[in-house]
């Protein structure tokens, strides 16, 4: 079975300050739930964060510890991030988006995965749980982005 889980906020804010700031790796922990650690573990071919570079997270979830490494499978500063993961507990796809809004910045964040070798008899609870994370994200990603002001 399949996951697949979108959640969308418009933030206040300019959509290259809210962008700057999600797509770093070194922000994780401050506003994706569960992430308690994010690593660069892999440069881009050229040298520092991009396509085919690697960060490894490391969150909890449902009160277990999960280990992942993505992948950058395309990377337009600013606008989009696209990972996939290539090592962890299931199969997935994160994909962050950032547009132009007239009152700001509408973020987007997409989590697709495969839950049927690992978590399959659990996959709707995990969806659900997902789509709930999704939304406290993009409203940390806000409240940290409006004290930094």
């Amino acid at each position: 079975m399949s996951i697949d889980v979108t959640a969308e906020r418009l933030i206040p804010l300019p959509p290259g300050q809210v962008a700057a700031y999600a797509m770093d790796w070194r922000h994780d922990a401050e506003w994706t739930q569960g992430i308690r650690e994010a690593a660069l573990t892999r440069e881009a071919d050229g040298g520092g964060f991009g396509v085919g570079a690697e960060v490894t997270r490391t969150a909890y979830f449902l009160g277990k510890r999960i280990d992942y490494v993505l992948r950058v499978a395309a990377y337009e500063p600013g606008r989009l991030l696209d990972m996939v993961s290539v090592a962890g507990p299931m199969p997935m796809h994160v994909t962050y988006t950032f547009g132009s809004h007239p009152n700001g910045t509408l973020a987007h964040i997409r989590v697709q995965g495969d839950s049927s070798r690992y978590y399959r008899l659990a996959a709707p609870l995990i969806a659900r749980k997902v789509r709930s994370s999704l939304g406290k994200d993009l409203r940390d990603l806000e409240r940290r982005l409006r004290a930094r002001r």
